[in-house]
């Protein structure tokens, strides 16, 4: 008899690095129950419905076990909660396998069958859950250790904690929690790619060569997008609509930029200005970015970028049309529920967090205790940045060893 797994992972090898789960039919049982991390979606058990490419799961079933042998079932099934129930009881001994969708799908027990295709992202999800904890856990966890009975915090409602704990949550992503997001994306033939859905801050931009390095590609400080672009008439006035709102047309720089080849920067535009005078003193018949009086923001070979908050979107400047891009950014932690988890490294910061914020917005509150609470939200939330910062010696002596910085250690 196998002994009892006191620790905190329930999930068997299988189930976490192949994402299935396996039962052996009766013949009268009709109900099978997962025990993976990751919750069962259901949408339909027929697989000529739309419904069924919602599932995060297939069901496979073999009479004999043996890995060439199984088929994706066609048998009616319902699911509620982590629970798979048949409509009909599958044959004594049946193998009835659980197959959470992978990135490498495939048929189970023969991944290069291509008649039966499990392709997704569930399994890979899963990997290195263990890190983290998720927010409602993290709710939870925080009624029970910091509320109750001769605890600093007698009583709190649920909502109030859900609220601070989620406010700390959107603090803690934008400096503190490992909270970068990037994207795969192939710059259109119109320069112009919308911001991601959960977009609050970009961190960096690049554009991948042939050999899959990064190269950084910066704002241009050379244009801007406009906020809004209203029509004017002939005497510069803006024009209203039937409605009293001002009618917004394209926007002329925006055009522009876009056009210009890069070239026109340094040659045609500049010598165009330089007929007259030299404004602000600049030799303009140089360009910009050339090694005479050479501006180094814009010395570079990567290509711009723009961001127009007016329109949503990212735009880049004509040499990058059609290239492969990284682009990186910022969110807040709530936007889907993958987000909402915390590190175990700074759990402690999230407790502490929720802790001062709920006891400083009581009426009648000590104040030595509400700056107790603050100098230890403090202190934990600089802890926990130390910890997530992830700095190792090793890599950092190998950054800066080199023939003229030799570092003994």
């Amino acid at each position: 008899m196998p002994l009892p797994n006191n620790g905190l992972i329930a999930e068997t090898n299988r189930q976490y690095y192949e994402g299935a789960m396996s039962f052996t039919a009766d013949g009268t049982n009709r109900s099978f129950t997962t025990t993976f991390d990751t919750n069962l979606v259901y949408g339909s058990y027929d697989q000529n419905s739309l419904q069924y490419g919602l599932n995060n799961f297939k069901i496979y079933t073999s009479p004999t076990g043996m890995p060439d042998s199984f088929e994706e079932t066609y048998a009616v099934y319902s699911v509620v909660g982590n629970t798979i129930t048949f409509a009909t009881a599958p044959a004594n001994n049946t193998v009835v396998v659980v197959q959470l969708k992978r990135v490498d799908g495939g048929k189970y027990g023969d991944p290069l069958d291509p008649n039966s295709y499990a392709y997704g992202t569930t399994v890979e999800e899963n990997y290195g859950s263990y890190a983290y904890t998720k927010l409602n856990e993290l709710i939870d966890n925080f009624m029970i250790g910091y509320v109750g009975a001769g605890k600093l915090i007698s009583s709190v409602k649920k909502t109030d904690v859900i609220f601070h704990a989620k406010r700390a949550m959107q603090e803690f992503s934008y400096d503190t929690l490992k909270s970068v997001k990037s994207q795969e994306l192939t710059v259109p033939a119109n320069l112009s790619i919308p911001l991601p859905q959960d977009y609050v801050n970009y961190v960096k931009v690049s554009w991948i060569d042939n050999q899959g390095a990064k190269h950084p590609i910066y704002p241009t400080r050379l244009t801007s997008n406009p906020g809004s672009t209203p029509i004017q008439d002939d005497t510069g006035v803006a024009i209203q609509d039937d409605f009293d709102s001002n009618v917004e047309g394209t926007s002329i720089i925006e055009e522009r930029w876009k056009n210009n080849n890069g070239s026109d920067i340094k040659s045609d535009i500049i010598e165009y200005y330089a007929e007259g005078n030299n404004y602000y003193g600049i030799d303009y018949s140089r360009g910009y970015g050339r090694q005479y009086g050479m501006d180094p923001q814009i010395a570079n070979f990567n290509g711009t970028f723009t961001i127009s908050e007016r329109e949503g979107k990212i735009s880049f400047s004509s040499d990058l049309a059609n290239i492969i891009i990284l682009f990186e950014y910022v969110s807040d932690g709530l936007a889907y529920d993958l987000d909402t988890k915390v590190p175990k490294m700074a759990e402690e910061a999230m407790y502490a967090h929720i802790l001062h914020a709920i006891i400083s917005t009581r009426a009648n509150q000590p104040e030595y205790i509400v700056n107790r609470l603050k100098q230890e939200k403090s202190a934990k939330l600089r802890n926990a940045k130390i910890r997530l910062s992830n700095i190792k010696l090793e890599e950092i002596t190998q950054v800066l060893r080199g023939q003229s910085k030799w570092i003994k250690h």
